[in-house]
């Protein structure tokens, strides 16, 4: 990949409003998140390679002040009487697999780390969101089907 294909990458994903991309090829991981369209900002990018791989010709160092890492986005985050779970993706917010079916959990319920909480879809894939703490559930603050942005807040969840 070099400086022309990050160029393009980028011009491609402004013009269609994208707000996250992520793309491995050939033991470089690239990562691009930026803020919604209404929110200007600059993209984010970080870069990664193996660390015996010498460095690609005409690439860009990856920012070391805005570099977004490299795997998924924290989802939890400490909230006043519990922890937050916070949106890790752009999509929209499903309480259940399917419309005739009970919801993942609910507001009491106890659950386990890995356990899913719901699934956001995005761009016609399914994503289930796991527990990343285990606890009690205190709030659900999206309804289902409702459309999250990255960080929402989805579930408050008393630490066990």
């Amino acid at each position: 990949m070099d400086i022309a294909d990050l160029k393009e990458i980028l011009r491609i994903l402004e013009e269609q409003d994208i707000t996250e991309f992520e793309l491995e090829q050939d033991g470089v991981k690239l990562r691009v998140c930026r803020a919604s369209s209404s929110a200007p900002a600059r993209p984010l990018v970080s870069a990664a390679a193996p660390a015996d791989a010498a460095p690609l010709a005409g690439t860009l160092p990856a920012p070391q002040a805005a570099a977004a890492p490299a795997g998924p986005a924290p989802e939890a985050a400490p909230a006043a009487n519990g922890t937050l779970i916070k949106s890790p993706i752009v999509g929209t917010f499903y309480r259940s697999p399917d419309p005739n079916s009970q919801p993942f959990v609910a507001v009491g319920d106890r659950v386990k780390v890995g356990q899913v909480l719901c699934i956001i879809e995005a761009m016609k894939l399914m994503n289930e969101i796991e527990a990343e703490i285990a606890g009690e559930v205190m709030k659900i603050h999206v309804e289902s089907g409702q459309a999250v942005q990255y960080g929402d807040p989805l579930f408050t969840v008393r630490p066990a």
